[in-house]
């Protein structure tokens, strides 16, 4: 699984037109709570003589450390306490306004997450993270237009560290727009920036096997095994490939994978009625 790793600076699953799971699992929101963490120092106070005195930038940091912090472990409630008390002390900090709408949206209150992406975008234009977190947060409510272009707005960014995750954003709802020579190309920007990335790998070959080429899928299906191993959405594609090339005992291998690990995955149901209609 890829991890997003980039640095704070100052994701129910949605199905796409062709049945994949655009990811937005609890895992990957996780790793955007990761992605957010700064590195802090634990002390709030700065010793001036013999007294201490409160730093409030500091403080600030420790909170809202602390709320992502818990916000990564589930801990909702007390993620909620230390961005609300990161916030009394700098009103205007985009990465506590952007972490308090990521756990609006995890609790299910919308209008308050979308505040509060749209607060830590006004913030701060260069904090490009919010772009991305709202450019999901738009997608999952279908609202594809609005989502393309913050995940535009995020491309932009050449010094952001997951400028290729915005990308392969972009690419998915391009995908969800119709747009399939454009999401091509922006799958393809993804992969030439970071090639451990196999999100835009499992799109391409997604999409060159939909254009009946075989071989270029295969291609990127193995680079995308490779890095994140045997889901549901990579055996299925496989078996239909080595179908087509008539590699019976490796469609056979992929098959019994496919039931063994993800027994009750719509991968699999779909091989099943796929195997009722031939019968």
């Amino acid at each position: 699984m890829d991890i997003i790793t980039t640095y704070c600076g100052r994701h129910k699953n949605h199905f796409n037109n062709r049945g994949i799971i655009v990811v937005f699992t609890r895992l990957f929101f996780i790793s955007i709570v990761l992605s957010l963490i700064v590195s802090l120092s634990a002390c709030v106070t700065t010793n001036t003589g013999n007294a201490p005195v409160p730093n409030p930038e500091k403080a600030h940091d420790a909170h809202l450390n602390l709320g992502l912090t818990y916000l990564q472990k589930d801990n909702r409630e007390a993620s909620r306490r230390h961005l609300e008390k990161a916030l009394r002390l700098q009103p205007d900090s985009a990465p506590a306004h952007n972490g308090l709408g990521m756990l609006y949206q995890l609790t299910g209150e919308m209008s308050l997450a979308e505040t509060s992406f749209l607060r830590a975008i006004k913030e701060d234009a260069e904090f490009t993270q919010a772009n991305v977190s709202y450019g999901r947060f738009l997608f999952e409510q279908e609202r594809y237009e609005e989502a393309y272009r913050y995940f535009e707005i995020a491309t932009k960014d050449v010094s952001f560290q997951q400028r290729a995750l915005a990308l392969t954003y972009m690419g998915q709802t391009a995908l969800m727009l119709d747009k399939k020579i454009k999401a091509k190309s922006l799958f393809d920007h993804a992969t030439n920036i970071d090639n451990k990335l196999s999100l835009p790998m499992i799109e391409l070959a997604e999409l060159y096997f939909d254009e009946n080429n075989y071989a270029k899928s295969k291609e990127y299906l193995d680079r995308y095994m490779d890095i994140s191993g045997r889901t549901a959405r990579s055996l299925w594609l496989g078996i239909r490939i080595e179908r087509i090339f008539g590699n019976k005992d490796n469609e056979a291998s992929y098959a019994l994978a496919l039931r063994n690990l993800h027994p009750y995955s719509k991968e699999y149901l779909s091989y099943k009625n796929e195997l009722l209609k031939s019968n």
